[in-house]
């Protein structure tokens, strides 16, 4: 049961009951039935007084309770933070232009030919193997590649650093093997052997040439090599 009592109304009943002790005594003492009346009627205002001073806070209290419920559930919900995704462009590829270009090499003119679709872009003077070591003909294609590598002597198992005097150069691109050994395009500190069959099956290069060619080709590039 809801109460609904409003202070002023509470105010003006204990008033009253106060008003009713203040009566001159001779109201309060008279004799009779009067008197008993007088005395029920005290004891009934101030009955009334105190159940509705009790009841007046908690009916109140009472009543602002829905206020706040109603404050709560309009309160906003609390939300996730959002993670804003920022659109990508699609990747390009990694060489656009590689897998156009093909390499040829002529044993017999000891020069390397370069071609991007079917146009001769440019060519090398090359050193190949000498006889006993020949380098070998057919298609190939770029296995893996290396800056600065270092080198092993097949014969002797001596490692050389990388560096000015390592027989491989600055850059290596192999293109063949027989699952142990390698053959492939490289640098050489030996510059006059360029253009000669020297090597033990490899193709030198000029440094500067095989740096040039190495920004050229990608792993997967063909390579052919014709007598």
């Amino acid at each position: 049961m809801k109460l609904d009592i409003q202070p002023n109304i509470s105010h003006s009943i204990a008033e009253a009951c106060f008003a009713l002790l203040t009566l001159k005594p001779s109201i309060v003492i008279s004799k009779g039935r009067n008197s008993v009346f007088l005395n029920r009627s005290l004891w009934v205002c101030f009955g009334s007084a105190i159940l509705l001073i009790s009841v007046q806070p908690y009916s109140t209290a009472q009543a602002t309770t829905p206020n706040s419920a109603n404050r709560q559930a309009a309160a906003p919900p609390t939300l996730e933070p959002q993670i804003v995704v920022p659109q990508m462009s699609p990747p390009e590829p990694l060489f656009p232009e590689a897998q156009e270009v093909r390499l040829v090499l002529k044993l017999g003119e000891r020069r390397v030919y370069v071609y991007q679709n079917d146009e001769l872009k440019t060519t090398y003077p090359v050193a190949i193997g000498r006889a006993g070591w020949e380098t070998p003909t057919g298609n190939f294609e770029v296995l893996h590649m290396l800056q600065d590598p270092g080198w092993t002597n097949p014969l002797t198992g001596e490692v050389v650093p990388p560096g000015p005097n390592n027989p491989l150069g600055e850059r290596w691109i192999a293109f063949w093997t027989d699952g142990s050994n390698y053959i492939g395009f490289h640098g050489t500190p030996n510059r006059e052997t360029v253009g000669r069959a020297a090597s033990h099956g490899c193709i030198r290069m000029y440094n500067e040439d095989v740096r040039e060619l190495y920004e050229i080709v990608t792993p997967g590039t063909l390579v052919v090599v014709q007598p």
